[in-house]
């Protein structure tokens, strides 16, 4: 199971953007996209196909997962990710420091 999902809120631990906040915009692999967060220049020739112009871009890039956590509101700072097994079998995300529930 994957602690972090798509749509979560979460606190950038490494790297230059350390201390940073934003939410997740995509998961690939072992890594995911936050927005805002790890911008890049890119420097793209135009396509005339897809009606896309030349020049600099900037975009996020991905970051690794293991240089985020998950942000607790509750608390305020970035926490560590359980996994809780439900009575009908189902998994559950939780706080390890509360044991709180993160999707309902």
């Amino acid at each position: 199971m994957n602690r972090i999902k798509k749509g979560d809120r979460v606190i950038v631990t490494a790297g230059k953007d350390k201390g940073k906040q934003g939410d997740v915009v995509r998961v690939i692999g072992d890594k995911v996209v936050v927005s805002n967060i790890n911008i890049v220049k890119r420097h793209t020739k135009p396509n005339p196909q897809i009606n896309q112009p030349g020049g600099v871009i900037e975009r996020e890039a991905p970051i690794d997962a293991s240089n985020v956590m998950l942000f607790n509101p509750a608390s305020g700072k970035g926490e560590r990710i359980g996994t809780k097994v439900l009575e009908d079998g189902r998994r559950l995300r939780v706080f390890r420091s509360s044991g709180e529930a993160i999707d309902a």
